[in-house]
C-alpha cells in the first residue's frame, strides 16, 4: 500500500501534494488500476485521454523500477511520487524519484523525438524545485525526459537527459549519488514546502530595482506617496499586531501595478517579519497576486534573468487560492500580499465555477483571502490595486462591496482596520470596521502615457457617453501634446506607419489588438480567434526584440483585451470590430458573440474596448473594416477626433 505519512499530512493540512506516494518496491507491487484511481482521485479534473495515458505507461514503469532495484539494493529506499503539485502551482510532474543524495523528475511523453515545448516543459519543472522547494536547494535535480519512441541509449538536449522507456532504468541507476543521504519522502512532500532560495530574492530584488525593466515604469515622484503611507501602515500593523485592508484606487496608467511591485520587492518587510514554527523567517514576506494571467507572463518574463523563472514576488491568484483553500491550516509563509485588480475579484459563483474542487464554495476572492491573511501570525497587510471600468470578465461584476463583506464577516472583524481613498468612503459607509480615509491612496495622475494625461477622459467620452464634441475636444488637446489618434479602414496602411515611425527605434512596442468577441475580423485579416489567442505566447509578445518571431512587432499574432490589459505598448493598433458599434447614433453589441450567461454583456463590452483605446503610450491607430456595417463607426470615430492619415 502506498504510505500512510500521505494520509497523515491530508488530515494536517487538509489535502496530499500528489496523487501517488510510496517506496519503489511498493510501487512495483501495487495493481495498476489502483494507482491510477488514486490519480483520478487527485487530478479530479482528469479526462479519458489523460486516464488512458496513466493506464498504458504505469506498467512499463513498474518494470523500470523493478530493472533498477534488481541491479541497485539501495533502490529499495527509493520513493516513487506521481502527479506532484509543485509548489504554488498548478503544474505536475508525472513522476519524481527521490533517490539518494538527488532528486529526479521524469515526464512521460508518446513521441519518437522530443519537441522543444517537451524539454523546456521538464527543464522548468526541475528548475523550479531548486528555486522554490526548500529541501531541493541543497541536491541536485535532474530533468528526464521520457519519449515512447525513442531508442534505450540516454542522450542530452539542453540540460535535459532524454530516454526511450526501456532505457529509463539507466538513467535512474545513472543519477544516483550512493554515498549521499536520502530525501525523505515526508520531508519533501510537505505542503509548507515553498522557499525561494535566499540568492533569488536578492537577486530578484536587485534587478527590479537597478535594472532598466522593459514595461515597468519608474515615474516614482507620483508613486512614492502612496507607497511611504502602504510602508508605514505595514510598520504599525507589525507594531501592534494588527490587520490592515489597504485599497489603492487609480486611473489607468497611474502606477497601481509599480507601487504593488515597489512593496513586495521591500527590504523592510524582512525586519517585520516573524518566525514560523521552524523558527525562521520567510525568505520573501510578500507577494504579488494577480488574477490577470498576460500581465503575470510579461511581469514574469521580464524579471526571468533574476532566475525561477520570475516567479519570486509574482505569482497566479488562481494556483494561489486553489494551494491556501485546499490546505486550512497551512499558514503563508508572506505578512504583505498585494492583490490586483481588486475590484475585479471574482464573486461567490465564479470561485465555485473555477474551483470545483476546492473545499469551501459559496466564498468570494475576498472572503478566501481575508481567510488566508486572518491565518498568517501576528500581523498581516492585505493591499488591494483597485482600476476604473476594468471588469471585463463575467463574474467581475460583484465590485468593491465584496471586500467590505469579507473583512465584516470574518472572524477577527475587531483586529482589522481599512485604510482607503475618499473615493471609496461611501463603500464601506455605516460599517462597524475601523476606517482610515487618505486622500494619498488615490493615484489620479496617469503615468504610463507620458504624453497623454488626459486620456483616459477622452476614451470615457468616446465609449461611455458617446460624447463627439467632447471627445474631439479632449482629442486636439492630445494632439498638441503628440499623442497620435489614427484611423484608417486599411491594416496594411496601419502597419506601415507603425514600422515606418519606429524604424529607428528596436526597443518600441507597437502590437494588433482587438475584441474577442467580435465575429467578423478574421474575414479582415486580424486573427482574434479563440483558440488561436490561447496560443500566443504573450510574455515574449512584448518583451522580445523585433528579429524574434514572436514579437508583437512582426504585427503577425493579435492580443486581445485579456491579453493585453494592465500591460502597455509605444503605439496600440486597435482593429475595431462589429461587437461593439455605432447604430443608429448609440452603441450595439448585437453582433457581439459570446453573451450567453452573461449578466451584463454591454458593460463587458464597453469595458473591453476601454482598455483597448488605453495600451499605446504614444498614441492608437484604429484599422475599422471597409464594411458597411461599421462605416457609421467610423464616422463617428473620426467626428471624436480620430485622424484620417496625411
Amino acid at each position: 500500500m502506498p504510505d500512510d505519512r500521505l494520509h497523515d499530512t491530508a488530515q494536517l493540512y487538509g489535502r496530499p501534494t500528489c496523487g501517488w506516494h510510496s517506496d519503489l518496491p511498493t510501487f512495483t507491487v501495487s495493481a495498476p488500476r489502483a494507482i491510477t484511481l488514486r490519480l483520478e482521485e487527485f487530478v479530479c479534473d482528469a479526462g479519458p485521454e489523460q486516464v488512458r495515458a496513466w493506464s498504458r505507461s504505469i506498467p512499463w514503469l513498474q518494470r523500470e523500477c523493478r530493472e533498477v532495484i534488481g541491479r541497485e539494493n539501495a533502490a529499495r529506499g527509493w520513493d516513487a511520487i506521481l502527479e506532484y503539485e509543485l509548489p504554488r502551482e498548478a503544474r505536475r510532474p508525472d513522476l519524481i524519484v527521490l533517490e539518494s543524495g538527488v532528486v529526479v523528475v521524469l515526464e512521460l511523453k508518446g513521441r519518437k523525438a522530443p519537441s522543444q515545448a517537451d524539454l523546456d516543459q521538464v527543464f522548468a519543472y526541475a528548475r523550479d524545485l531548486r528555486a522554490y522547494h526548500a529541501d531541493c536547494a541543497a541536491r541536485p535535480v535532474y530533468p528526464v525526459l521520457v519519449a515512447s519512441g525513442a531508442a534505450p541509449t540516454p542522450w542530452e538536449v539542453e540540460g535535459v537527459k532524454v530516454v526511450g522507456p526501456a532505457g529509463m532504468h539507466r538513467v535512474l541507476l545513472e543519477c544516483a549519488r550512493p554515498e549521499a543521504p536520502l530525501l525523505q519522502a515526508d520531508v519533501f512532500l510537505r505542503p509548507d514546502a515553498y522557499a525561494p532560495l535566499p540568492t533569488l530574492v536578492r537577486a530578484a530584488r536587485a534587478l527590479f530595482h537597478d535594472e532598466p525593466l522593459p514595461f515597468i515604469k519608474r515615474a516614482r515622484a507620483q508613486t512614492d506617496p502612496a507607497l511611504r503611507c502602504i510602508t508605514t501602515i505595514a510598520r504599525e500593523a507589525a507594531a501592534t499586531g494588527g490587520r490592515r485592508l489597504v485599497l489603492l484606487t487609480g486611473v489607468p496608467g497611474a502606477g497601481k501595478t509599480l507601487v504593488g511591485l515597489q512593496l513586495v520587492h521591500a527590504h523592510f518587510l524582512d525586519d517585520l517579519s516573524v518566525p514560523r514554527a521552524d523558527g525562521g523567517r520567510p525568505a520573501a514576506a510578500a507577494v504579488f497576486l494577480s488574477g490577470n494571467g498576460p500581465l503575470v507572463a510579461v511581469l514574469q518574463d521580464a524579471l526571468r534573468s533574476a532566475g525561477g523563472g520570475g516567479k519570486t514576488f509574482v505569482r497566479g491568484v488562481k494556483d494561489y487560492v486553489r494551494h491556501f483553500r485546499r490546505r486550512p491550516k497551512l499558514v503563508p509563509p508572506e505578512h504583505l500580499l498585494v492583490f490586483d485588480e481588486a475590484q475585479r475579484a471574482w464573486d461567490a459563483a465564479k470561485v465555485t465555477a473555477k474551483h470545483e474542487d476546492v473545499d469551501g464554495r459559496g466564498l468570494s476572492e475576498p472572503e478566501l483571502f481575508v481567510q488566508f491573511a486572518e491565518r498568517i501570525p501576528e500581523w498581516c497587510v492585505l493591499v488591494g490595486l483597485i482600476g476604473t471600468g476594468q471588469e471585463i470578465h463575467s463574474g467581475e461584476e460583484g465590485g468593491l462591496a465584496l471586500w467590505r463583506r469579507a473583512v465584516e464577516g470574518s472572524a477577527e472583524p475587531h483586529r482589522w482596520v481599512v485604510h482607503a481613498p475618499p473615493s471609496l468612503r461611501e463603500t464601506f459607509e455605516g460599517s462597524q470596521i475601523a476606517q482610515r480615509i487618505d486622500p494619498v491612496l488615490s493615484l489620479d495622475a496617469t503615468i504610463r502615457f507620458h504624453t497623454a494625461p488626459h486620456l483616459h477622459r477622452f476614451v470615457e467620452a468616446v465609449i461611455d457617453r458617446g460624447d463627439a464634441a467632447e471627445a474631439s475636444r479632449i482629442a486636439t488637446e492630445l494632439r498638441r501634446d503628440g499623442h497620435r489618434l489614427l484611423i484608417t479602414r486599411r491594416l496594411e496602411e496601419a502597419c506601415e506607419y507603425a514600422r515606418d515611425r519606429y524604424d529607428d527605434a528596436p526597443d518600441a512596442r507597437f502590437g494588433l489588438l482587438a475584441s474577442s468577441k467580435d465575429r467578423d475580423l478574421v474575414a479582415a485579416g486580424v486573427d482574434n480567434d479563440f483558440n488561436t489567442g490561447k496560443r500566443l505566447a504573450v510574455g515574449p509578445w512584448y518583451n522580445a526584440p523585433g528579429d524574434d518571431p514572436r514579437s508583437c512587432r512582426r504585427l503577425d499574432a493579435v492580443a486581445t483585451e485579456f491579453w493585453c490589459q494592465g500591460l502597455e505598448l509605444d503605439l496600440a493598433i486597435v482593429a475595431w470590430g462589429s461587437d461593439y458599434a455605432r447604430c443608429d447614433g448609440s452603441w450595439s453589441t448585437k453582433r457581439s458573440r459570446g453573451t450567453r450567461g452573461v449578466e451584463n454583456p454591454f458593460r463587458l463590452r464597453q469595458n473591453a474596448y476601454r482598455v483597448l483605446l488605453t495600451r499605446g503610450r504614444d498614441g492608437t491607430v484604429l484599422f475599422v473594416p471597409p464594411t458597411e456595417w461599421l462605416d457609421e463607426t467610423a464616422d463617428f470615430l473620426q467626428a471624436c477626433g480620430f485622424r484620417r492619415f496625411v
